[in-house]
């Protein structure tokens, strides 16, 4: 079983939300489910799509073909009826579309009708929708029931009788209306979680005991900052929507030199404004994590798409020279687990740590049995209380062996916790002599990144040991790369590099002579230039030569990326 639904129209008509529910009640069937969105800038109008893959084995990428297309939308047909499989249909009103579509692969469903009739409103129109597609792959209903009683149990029960009967009715109907439906799903199994990769990340913030975040909204960042805020109140988080990112980022670090885990998220153009601030922790040794969330750019650019474009900028960001770690997840349970190992460096050796994600991640639905929670790290480096209130004397910059400074917080003991943002002497105050300069920029950078590398893993590998080609990529390319290396290790000794942990590299360069002795490496990037190539040529003089880059904005299917890996290997 291995089905792809996708939901298309306009924005303002529903499309998240019958997308979300289906992906729900597929999720709480115990299917694999994996689902990616397509949309526009617009608050209304537009053409937009949601889809979702279905299977009783893991899945983590989407495929090209779909088998049932609910077309809210003319659009939704002209754009993508040449996707269908062989066995897929078209779901859609006539009424509502003002078009008859005289086809066998086309159901015409009444949705507003049958809303208006069952529900008492058209605005049920969606969820008919959401049991027309239950009802065309045959599924057992029940699922769909309980996910729409807890989908709207705040909202009261003639709201929740009213998407029940709406729902039937766009089942029953289904059922009896496409007589060419000849979908086949397994039984139920044990419920799954379902998680975005904004949700992951929030997720392992608040696990790694986040106390502040400041942001100000900015696509496709907000999706951490609304999880981190609906679940404030109850892990006692204070969350502020700042004016601008000067101020978010700025709010963040006064707060890691207060005392608490604090955090900022933002996208490219909103990152720009917070170099400054990033400066400002390096020199001032402050904890940070932020989450940059990559969108095509330049400027504004395409603030609803996909692009893994700021690397480099990230890697640079900040004036002078000082350490920072970039850690790219390529899945949710690899957001939890980095999320929370950002939090940890970033506290231990005072310095930031910065979460690459893109909207592809960021928005992407992946299904888990769950996560290992024991994996997570809670160390408390910051001296409190008579750890160190009774000692004579305590400078915020002393020298150490490490370059990592003792961490007091201001206000909790005796002594005066003193910084600038000017050169600074070992108790924090302003200096101008070379000497100084040069034992901080020593302690700051030379003392510290030898042990950060340390902390570094090693990318995975996945397939052969001993791979005759070498796919390599990073970040939110993981599932994709993943599905390309299992559909052709039966052909070629094939395996896929994936880096989630970019800067600095890991002391451990085994994974380099994989690269070595491979007959054909290539690089698989979502930006113009080959970003991570390059940094890996700088860092380890390692050369690719083949080059798989997209920068449209959407995301390669398991197939789109399949084809430009056999075009790569030619006749190899």
């Amino acid at each position: 079983m291995d089905y792809t639904i996708k939901i298309g129209g306009e924005a303002g008509q529903g499309i998240q939300t019958v997308g979300d529910i289906l992906s729900h009640i597929f999720a709480r069937a115990g299917y694999h489910v994996f689902t990616h969105q397509d949309y526009e800038s617009r608050i209304r109008g537009g053409h937009n799509f949601y889809q979702i893959r279905i299977s009783d084995k893991p899945v983590t990428a989407s495929r090209s073909k779909v088998d049932i297309i609910v077309a809210l939308d003319k659009e939704s047909i002209t754009e993508h009826e040449k996707e269908l499989s062989p066995q897929g249909h078209v779901l859609y009103d006539s009424t509502f579309l003002k078009e008859k579509y005289d086809k066998p692969h086309f159901l015409d469903v009444p949705l507003f009708e049958l809303a208006q009739t069952h529900g008492g409103s058209k605005i049920m129109a969606n969820t008919v929708a959401v049991g027309a597609v239950i009802g065309m792959l045959g599924m057992n209903p029940e699922i769909m029931y309980e996910t729409l009683r807890k989908t709207f149990k705040k909202k009261g029960e003639e709201v929740i009788d009213a998407n029940l009967k709406s729902s039937k009715a766009g089942y029953e109907y289904a059922r009896k209306q496409c007589l060419t439906c000849s979908f086949m799903v397994s039984g139920f199994a044990s419920p799954k979680l379902l998680i975005t990769g904004n949700e992951a990340i929030g997720f392992g913030a608040i696990a790694s005991g986040l106390k502040f975040y400041s942001a100000y909204p900015m696509t496709p960042s907000t999706g951490i900052f609304n999880f981190v805020a609906e679940n404030a109140r109850d892990f006692g988080i204070v969350v502020e929507q700042a004016e601008d990112e000067i101020a978010a980022v700025n709010m963040a670090i006064g707060a890691s030199f207060a005392g608490v885990r604090a955090m900022t998220g933002t996208s490219g153009g909103g990152f720009a404004l917070m170099v400054e601030g990033i400066s400002l922790a390096g020199m001032t040794e402050t904890p940070l994590v932020i989450a940059l969330a990559q969108r095509p750019g330049p400027a504004t650019g395409l603030p609803t798409r996909t692009e893994q474009a700021d690397l480099l900028f990230a890697l640079y960001a900040g004036h002078g020279e000082f350490p920072k770690v970039i850690f790219a997840p390529g899945s949710p349970e690899q957001a939890v687990y980095l999320t929370n190992k950002a939090f940890d460096l970033a506290e231990k050796y005072q310095i930031t740590a910065i979460i690459l994600t893109d909207q592809y991640l960021a928005d992407s639905q992946w299904s888990y049995e769950g996560f290992d929670l024991s994996k997570l790290k809670y160390n408390d480096y910051r001296l409190r209380g008579d750890k160190f209130r009774r000692l004579n004397y305590y400078a915020r910059h002393s020298f150490t062996e490490t370059g990592v400074s003792p961490l007091l917080v201001p206000g909790d003991s005796v002594h005066l916790v003193v910084t600038d943002s000017d050169e600074h002497d070992e108790e924090g105050h302003i200096i101008e002599d070379a000497e100084t300069r040069i034992k901080m920029v020593e302690k700051r950078l030379f003392r510290k990144m030898p042990l950060i590398k340390r902390e570094i893993e090693p990318p995975i590998l996945y397939g052969e040991s001993s791979p005759q080609i070498v796919l390599l990529c990073w970040g939110s390319m993981y599932g994709i790369v993943k599905e390309v290396v299992d559909k052709l290790s039966e052909k070629y000794k094939i395996a896929m590099l994936h880096f989630s942990e970019l800067y600095p590299m890991p002391e451990d360069m085994g994974w380099l002579e994989i690269l070595k002795n491979a007959k054909l490496c290539i690089n698989i990037e979502q930006n113009a230039t080959g970003q991570f190539a390059r940094l890996l040529k700088m860092e380890t003089g390692f050369s690719i030569e083949k080059h798989i880059n997209r920068f449209d904005g959407r995301a390669f299917t398991v197939d789109e990326l399949k084809e430009k890996v056999y075009a790569c290997i030619g006749r190899l």
